[in-house]
Parts: C-alpha cells; sequence; structure tokens
C-alpha cells in the first residue's frame, strides 16, 4: 500500500487545498491530511476546528484520513508507514521554500520523497490568509472555500468583533 501525507496548517482550508488532496487520491492508496500544531503560529482556528472541517471537506475520498500532528512532519510520515510527502506549489516563491523544505526531510529520511503538485490554475492566487484577509472584511469567500468554511470565518470574525479584539 503507497501512503502519502499531505500536511500543512489548512487554517482554513481552501479549494486549492482540497484540489492537491483530490489529486492526490489518485496517486496514493491513502492520503493523510496532517494539520500542523506549530506552538509558535496564532491560527484562527484551533487545530480541532480544522480537522473537523478537512474531515468534512473530504468525506467523499474513503482513503482520506486527517488528523493533528506536532513535532517533525518527517516524524508524522514515518509513523504512518508513508512512502511520500505531498505539497503544492502555487509560484516560484512556493518552490524556494519547499524545496528547502524537502531537501531538509531527505537529510533526516532518504526513503520518504517529496511529491510536488501544481496548483490548479483557477487556485494559483489562492491562500489560507489571503481568505482570512477577505473574511476579516466581511467580503465573500464562497468562491475559494467550501460553504461551511465560510459560514465558520464569518461566525469567528463576528465572534472576535463582538468580544472587542481587534483582527486588523
Amino acid at each position: 500500500m503507497k501512503i502519502a501525507v499531505c500536511p500543512g496548517s489548512f487554517d482554513p482550508v481552501t479549494y486549492g487545498h482540497l484540489d492537491i488532496i483530490a489529486r492526490s487520491t489518485d496517486l496514493f492508496d491513502r492520503v493523510y491530511v496532517a494539520v500542523l500544531t506549530n506552538p509558535s503560529k496564532q491560527p484562527l482556528f484551533t487545530a480541532d476546528e480544522r480537522v473537523d472541517m478537512l474531515k468534512r471537506a473530504t468525506a467523499e475520498f474513503d482513503t482520506v484520513h486527517c488528523e493533528t500532528f506536532s513535532g517533525l512532519v518527517i516524524d508524522y510520515a514515518k509513523m504512518r508507514g508513508a512512502v511520500a510527502m505531498v505539497k503544492g506549489l502555487r509560484a516560484v516563491t512556493d518552490f524556494e521554500y519547499e524545496l528547502k523544505m524537502a531537501s531538509m526531510n531527505h537529510h533526516l529520511d532518504k526513503d520518504i520523497e517529496t511529491v510536488f503538485m501544481m496548483t490548479n490554475n483557477k487556485y494559483s492566487f489562492l491562500s489560507s490568509s489571503a481568505v482570512k484577509e477577505v473574511a476579516s472584511l466581511g467580503g465573500d469567500v464562497s468562491a475559494w472555500v467550501p460553504s461551511f468554511v465560510a459560514e465558520a470565518l464569518a461566525g469567528k470574525y463576528t465572534m472576535l468583533a463582538e468580544s472587542g479584539i481587534d483582527i486588523g
């Protein structure tokens, strides 16, 4: 069985992420979508909220499993028996960063490959950060995320505004 890991923060999951995950299911028998818990980052959604959104968004795929991880992604991939990590690329800047990460991971474990997938052109501009920025200003993000994610974003920003927390 060929297993892959698709790691990321997914804060929140976008159609760009889902495009890469769906295409990964064509190449691998099982895909673990691993939500990074990184104490140095301040995500909008908790790790559990992000996993729940990913599970809903990938429910049509029997071979996709969503969960959290902390620590080195290469250790997580080894634990899951993965032969590859799948990373989506939007632009040259993504490639530069991901190449460095792939090189470090290859140094740590030569048996786990990194597979780069170019994102679908219609999502090449899309990032979770951009989606959050538009949503925080009350914009419509429904073209870029599933409807339940758009609703969660609106609810989160409404709650933050009502609490007097600066979201700008």
